[in-house]
């Protein structure tokens, strides 16, 4: 360890120091803001982890550096004790398995102590880092390192959350000038002076930060992480409980208060095996959020609190494609469906809100829709069936190229050419299924929906089933939903507008029979139908549409932006090579591995001081005939010092390269007082 540079600093900058580096500390751990929601729980983690090893060296500065170590490891132990609210046995395979976890995890993480024990873990490691480097060595910028380390990691772990982390780079940027100026020795005007700098510059970087190319498409950890495996959820499949609940009609399931009714959605089922759908979704543990599906264009937010009453197993209902969920720990979502699960199975008078998205594409974007590719979404299971399904399928849509009007000529063939019967044998195995295609032509809409499903993949359209229910029977603006509201359709994903819903289940009394929202539904496809009959669609082949089916690509920034932003980024490079420079020369001349060198670097420095690094011509005596008396007091030891270990270079000791360093420090502190502060500025940005 090397002892700071002219003996031990007054305890003011000791005090002080340390209080820096547990404030960066803390400033890097709160980048984690858009890891776990900022609140309570984060502070917990962070706040006793930076400052309690700023304490500890504070401390234990003359002792032993063992004697901290395990001082700061008892810490940290300590400030895992309120993090779990007691004493936990799994903290060491926690902090080990936190990292897959937050990796698997759709942002904001729930503030599990699990997983907070991780940012715990980093900010005292940085802090306990950071201040022993500070009280055991003579450097400056060193001890916000480990900070910035961790800073690096919070950034990694939250590309994808909401909110920014450049207000903490600026108070990082500011706190890290604040310790070099104080790690320094500069005078208190410096940091009056010094800390307004470093916050403009701060502000600079604030500002154009989110225009760096970097900014609109960051590397993302979790594109590459290995999420967790397809999970059977129930041991009874939602889709298997439609006829059950049919028979049944009366049961109170749930309650929504919403402002419009809606279809709730409650499972999404995208694999057949030829007996059997069952989910592929892949849920990620989420502190609320559910990532936004394909579509960006307009959409209805549609706001909504669920309220449990019989409904069974551990999906979640929602309103088409869900955007926010709050109330609800341990869930978990399927970024691909927006699909929801609890972590147990809720109990009665369980609520929760959601905030949904319901998209809205125009005509003109269903009329130009194109199929999105996806072979797991058109695959048939072998069979004989599926000769039969697919002439059905295309006798359907015979005359219709345009994969929306296919579509629509299949939802409008199934609703007229079979009847809705609760009665029916339940079941959509493929047996079942063509038993009801070829003999019965009646089934609820398990029959109509999976049907539906499996003829539109012989046309090469990608489908799935959806089961969930009709909104419910309004009272007071909250919709009861009973066990008879159930409800299976089936979707077909397009490019840009995302899954599309279709009902090919026909009303009890026919198609008039049906829910306002079904209706609606069965209207609009009419009206798109004549459409595509008055030639609307039918003269033009699909084409791709951009995401979002807006029509426009979004324009980049233009290049006077970019200019000003590789200006900017210019500007602020020079200034902190012209701030970095001079120290790190300094300090490389002091610790030279010879005594000559350091004596020889003395003089070297004195001459940059003095403005004539560029003179190499001139002697000690030359340089000592042009100066004032103040300067020479400390100049002429120094020439003299430097002399004797250029002629003499193998008598020179550790004392005579600290005296020569002692000269060449007052010498600057002179030439510092009597240089106006311009000149100083000039020479610091290499403007001399």
């Amino acid at each position: 360890m090397v002892p700071p540079a002219g003996g031990t600093p007054p305890l003011w900058r000791r005090a002080a120091g340390l209080a820096l580096v547990a404030a960066v500390a803390g400033t890097a751990g709160w980048g984690f803001h858009r890891v776990f929601p900022a609140g309570q729980e984060l502070l917990l983690a962070v706040v006793p982890a930076a400052v309690a090893p700023a304490l500890v060296a504070a401390l234990t500065a003359r002792r032993p550096l063992w004697l901290a170590l395990m001082l700061d490891l008892v810490v940290w132990f300590a400030g895992t004790v309120p993090l779990y609210g007691g004493l936990e046995p799994a903290l060491l395979r926690d902090v080990a398995n936190s990292w897959h976890a937050l990796l698997t995890t759709l942002l904001p993480a729930q503030p599990d102590p699990g997983l907070l024990v991780l940012v715990h873990t980093l900010v005292w490691a940085a802090a306990t880092t950071g201040a022993e480097l500070l009280t055991r060595t003579a450097t400056r910028i060193a001890p916000a390192l480990p900070a910035l380390l961790v800073y690096g990691l919070a950034l990694l772990l939250g590309v994808d959350g909401e909110g920014s982390n450049l207000p903490v780079a600026a108070a990082l940027f500011t706190l890290i000038a604040a310790l070099a100026l104080v790690r320094a020795g500069r005078p208190a005007s410096w940091l009056l002076a010094g800390l307004p700098v470093a916050a403009a510059l701060a502000a600079v970087a604030l500002v154009a930060g989110p225009l760096l190319p970097i900014a609109a498409q960051p590397y993302n950890p979790r594109d590459d992480a290995d999420l967790p495996p397809p999970v059977r959820v129930d041991s009874v499949s939602p889709l298997d409980r439609v006829s059950a609940w049919l028979q049944i009609p009366d049961r109170e399931l749930f309650t929504v208060q919403a402002g419009e009714p809606l279809n709730w959605r409650l499972a999404v089922l995208d694999r057949y095996d030829g007996v059997r759908w069952t989910s592929g979704a892949r849920f990620q543990p989420t502190g609320g959020r559910v990532p936004e599906g394909p579509w960006t264009g307009e959409a209805d937010v549609v706001r909504q609190r669920i309220t449990f009453d019989g409904l069974p197993g551990t999906w979640l209902p929602a309103a088409e494609r869900p955007e926010k969920v709050d109330g609800v720990r341990g869930l978990a979502a399927d970024p691909a469906s927006g699909a929801l699960l609890a972590g147990v199975k809720p109990a009665k008078g369980f609520s929760y809100e959601v905030t949904s998205r319901v998209p809205k594409p125009s005509k003109e974007d269903l009329l130009a829709a194109v199929p999105a590719r996806d072979p797991a979404l058109t695959a048939f299971p072998g069979g004989p069936q599926k000769e039969l399904f697919g002439r059905l399928a295309r006798e359907a849509v015979k005359g219709a190229e345009e994969p929306m009007r296919q579509a629509y000529r299949l939802q409008s063939y199934l609703r007229t050419s079979a009847r809705y019967d609760v009665t029916a044998p339940p079941g959509h195995s493929l047996k079942g299924l063509e038993f009801f295609l070829r003999t019965t032509h009646r089934g609820t809409s398990e029959q109509f929906a999976t049907t539906f499903a499996l003829m539109a993949r012989t046309l090469g359209l990608p489908s799935r089933v959806v089961v969930g229910f009709r909104p419910g029977t309004p009272a007071g603006g909250v919709y009861h939903v009973r066990s008879g509201h159930v409800m299976a359709w089936a979707e077909i994903e397009f490019e840009g507008i995302g899954w599309r819903p279709f009902y090919p289940t026909p009303g009890r009394s026919g198609a008039k029979d049906d829910h306002e929202v079904v209706s609606s539904a069965i209207e609009e496809s009419e009206q798109l139908e004549g459409e595509f009959t008055r030639g609307g669609g039918g003269d033009r082949a699909p084409e791709s549409r951009p995401q979002g089916g807006g029509g426009r690509e979004e324009a980049g920034p233009s290049p006077w932006t970019l200019a000003a932003v590789a200006g900017g980024a210019l500007v602020l490079a020079y200034a902190g090579l012209a701030a970095a420079l001079p120290p790190w020369r300094r300090r490389r001349r002091r610790r030279a591995g010879s005594p000559e060198g350091r004596v020889l670097g003395a003089w070297r420095q004195a001459r940059d001081d003095l403005g004539l690094a560029g003179d190499r011509a001139l002697t000690a005596a030359d340089v000592l005939a042009a100066q004032p008396p103040d300067v020479a007091a400390d100049l002429r030891p120094l020439a003299d010092l430097s002399n004797f270990a250029r002629y003499a270079p193998d008598a020179v000791t550790d004392e005579t390269a600290a005296a020569a360093w002692r000269h060449s420090d007052a010498l600057r502190r002179t030439l510092r007082a009597r240089t106006p502060l311009p000149a100083r500025l000039r020479r610091r940005l290499l403007l001399r």
